[in-house]
């Protein structure tokens, strides 16, 4: 007997594969990153302190999407290992403004050759051009996701 075509079938969509890829690239990156003493939440803030030099602390907070009193404790961590250096605004005293340290940018550079190892391993099936409309795709879809989400949270602040 043939069988007949699913009516108003779902397209195909994509969510379980793009979870269970960052699941994938979350548990290798951790095993990567524990010889360097890092966890996954350090190397987001060492890579913003890089792209962002100089960075308030409370920007910096909105910047990887983390509460201020949380930020604080893993600032701690941070300078604590000699990675970040805190100190006043020369404009304004009451602002603290965070950057990366001569020591934080060598551990950055070893945490990203070791990621370049698992992102090779985790998409060794994709060539080398798949790879690149990949990155050009999550980075577009990831920079609305944002997007979106600071503005309805500047929405929902305002009703507070």
């Amino acid at each position: 007997m043939t069988e007949l075509p699913v009516v108003n079938q779902a397209p195909p969509r994509s969510a379980v594969f793009v979870v269970h890829l960052a699941r994938l690239m979350r548990l290798r990156s951790e095993a990567a990153l524990e010889p360097l003493g890092l966890r996954s939440r350090h190397l987001i803030a060492l890579t913003v302190l890089r792209d962002s030099p100089g960075i308030a602390q409370q920007d910096l907070a909105g910047a990887i999407q983390i509460d201020r009193t949380n930020l604080v404790g893993l600032l701690n961590e941070l300078e604590e290992h000699g990675w970040v250096l805190r100190r006043r605004s020369a404009e304004d005293r009451r602002r603290h403004v965070v950057e990366l340290t001569e020591a934080g940018q060598h551990l950055l550079a070893r945490a990203e050759f070791a990621l370049a190892a698992v992102e090779d391993e985790v998409l060794a099936d994709l060539t080398t051009k798949e790879r690149a409309t990949l990155h050009r795709l999550l980075q577009r879809a990831t920079a609305r996701a944002t997007a979106e989400s600071s503005c309805a949270e500047e929405v929902s602040g305002a009703d507070r």
